[in-house]
């Protein structure tokens, strides 16, 4: 007999749903005597999209960064100018949210999620892990623990775009696993503090010689990412929401778990990055808006990196960012737009063995996005989005994408 081999994706997908189908089980037969009360919710986001030049991105480049540089062939044809379309449904999400009784004179909810868009390009399709995290909850603290956003995602303020990359690279978007600790002082102050690790999104340098994405960077370091956050909240109607971040990164960017006669380096590299942020809402709209200094937040699917020198030392290179999204947060038709800008400060170093990070060869980068909703108000709605990035290279480019999605929200 014939042994069958199961695809890799497929046993990952099947064990996710053994998980929930456990949760759901579970916290059922238990809810009366633990008071445990589970809330499902999710969407359903087919989306079409076209862009008029091949671009650098993630999920069939349905996750756009920039668009490529100028690629001439033997006639002088420009091979990455030219129209090419897509349409997926990868980002349907599923997720559970348990909430049960007090622990530790805490209350205390857990929450799982998952959505279809693979771990990597090539898992696309397969059942990804979102989110998976613990909450435990007094009047002035809270402690979450398992898989949440990336600390320099700051998600009260993610920009409304339409596709999946939700204004990267201007804006970052990952999840990590972490601990992270909030302390309430008053109903207005919160001041954060996190310490996440890596998975899905890894950090770039030399393992066993050759360049590459690895976990292995970051845990060799034995240092988490630590990050430190102060935020303040406004009381009324307005919704003002303003704070700062920041982030220190440190991984051991050269990793040998091969022999060889000749040992690589271990020296550290550590990188900050900084964040002031803010949202209000101005009658019918709301208006948010962020500046980032990028040093080395490739993991957060941003901007920035570092140079490994030939004797085995970094240097630091940076990108400036800001950007602006404003929204219609009411009605039935809901306009909005998104602007972004990032420079390189480090733009034209070409002293380095290794350059790894992400947009080295840019100058500058800019992004206008208007988009237009109609929301049925029953978790149906349709957006229709176009999206132009200029990216400044030694001849720079720019790309078109224009987007339609619909999606059913519950």
């Amino acid at each position: 007999m014939k042994n069958i081999k199961i695809p890799q994706g497929t046993m990952r997908s099947v064990a996710f749903c053994i998980i929930l189908f456990f949760i759901f089980h579970f916290s059922f037969f238990n809810s009366v005597k633990a008071q445990v009360s589970l809330n499902w919710s999710g969407f359903v986001n087919p989306h079409y999209y076209a862009d008029s030049r091949s671009v650098v991105g993630g999920r069939e480049d349905m996750m756009l960064f920039y668009p490529k540089p100028v690629l001439l062939d033997s006639l002088g044809n420009d091979l990455n100018d030219g129209w090419q379309a897509n349409m997926l449904a990868i980002t349907a999400r599923l997720g559970l949210r348990i909430t049960g009784p007090e622990m530790l004179g805490a209350k205390t909810s857990a929450y799982i999620e998952g959505d279809f868009t693979g771990s990597t390009n090539a898992t696309i399709n397969d059942l990804r892990l979102r989110h998976a995290y613990i909450r435990l909850y007094w009047d002035k603290h809270e402690v979450t623990a398992g898989q949440y956003w990336y600390a320099m995602v700051i998600h009260e303020i993610m920009p409304m775009t339409n596709p999946l990359n939700m204004g990267a690279p201007f804006h970052c978007y990952a999840r990590q696993p972490q601990v992270r600790y909030s302390f309430f002082p008053t109903g207005n102050w919160e001041f954060v503090a996190v310490a996440q690790w890596q998975l899905d999104n890894m950090s770039q340098g030399l393992l066993n010689g050759v360049p590459t994405s690895s976990t292995q960077f970051a845990r060799h370091s034995l240092v988490p990412e630590l990050n430190a956050q102060i935020r303040y909240r406004g009381a009324g109607k307005g919704g003002l929401f303003l704070g700062a971040a920041v982030n220190l990164k440190t991984i051991q960017p050269q990793v040998q778990t091969n022999y060889t006669a000749v040992q690589p380096s271990t020296n550290l590299y550590s990188s900050f990055s900084w964040s002031v942020f803010g949202k209000v809402k101005l009658g019918e709209f709301t208006v948010k808006a962020q500046t980032l200094l990028n040093n080395s937040l490739y993991e957060g699917c941003s901007l920035g990196g570092y140079l490994m020198l030939a004797d085995s030392t970094f240097e630091d290179w940076h990108f400036n960012t800001v950007w602006l999204d404003v929204e219609r947060n009411t009605g039935h038709w809901r306009p909005g737009i998104f602007l972004g800008f990032a420079k390189n400060l480090d733009y034209g170093n070409t002293n380095y063995v290794h350059c790894f990070g992400r947009g080295h060869d840019i100058e500058y980068l800019w992004r206008i996005q208007p988009r237009l909703t109609y929301a049925t108000g029953n978790g149906l709605s349709f957006t229709g989005e176009a999206e132009y990035t200029r990216a400044g290279y030694d001849t720079p480019v720019g790309n078109l994408r224009l987007s339609l999605s619909m999606t059913y929200a519950f």
